[in-house]
């Protein structure tokens, strides 16, 4: 299969994201679904772009030692840069999206439709709150786009679960 993304995009995006790390906690379905669909849509349209490097990229993420890391490899899965970034400043809408997601889970077996759709519109927000600091956190390092940016969040927040 061809890929249907111009030259110069392909060389700032990413061809592939590998979640590392020990799988030790159980995601529950929301979450599965959320680090499906985040999958898919970075697979489709990415902007992600190490400075003084040519991609296209493949990206392992993981935390470390309560870190981010990043390690940052080219399409042959050969090392480009590792960048770490420190978890507490994500830490507070980790947890959040967390307790969206135990709320979303209780509002699906009362069957409260109004209710899910709220929780839906908060963990939008703070999808959006995560991607606004993740964005920051790379300024100078890594260039993002919003999108890439609120689902490689929605990654760290999966990541997290799992330790």
């Amino acid at each position: 299969m061809t890929d249907p993304r111009p030259a110069a995009a392909k060389h700032r995006s990413l061809l592939q994201v590998v979640l590392d790390g020990e799988k030790r906690g159980q995601l529950s379905i929301l979450q599965q679904a959320d680090l499906e669909q985040a999958v898919r849509d970075l697979a489709v349209e990415n902007l992600f772009a190490p400075r003084d490097f040519t991609g296209p990229f493949i990206l392992h993420l993981s935390i470390v030692e309560g870190r981010l890391a990043f390690d940052v490899r080219d399409a042959q899965n050969a090392p480009l840069m590792a960048l770490g970034l420190a978890l507490g400043p994500f830490r507070r809408l980790i947890k959040d999206y967390q307790l969206l997601v135990e709320s979303y889970a209780h509002a699906v077996q009362d069957g409260r439709e109004a209710k899910i759709q709220a929780i839906d519109m908060g963990r939008r927000g703070l999808h959006n709150e995560g991607a606004e600091m993740m964005t920051t956190r790379l300024a100078g390092r890594v260039e993002i786009d919003f999108e890439t940016a609120r689902r490689l969040f929605t990654l760290v927040c999966v990541l997290h679960q799992r330790i």
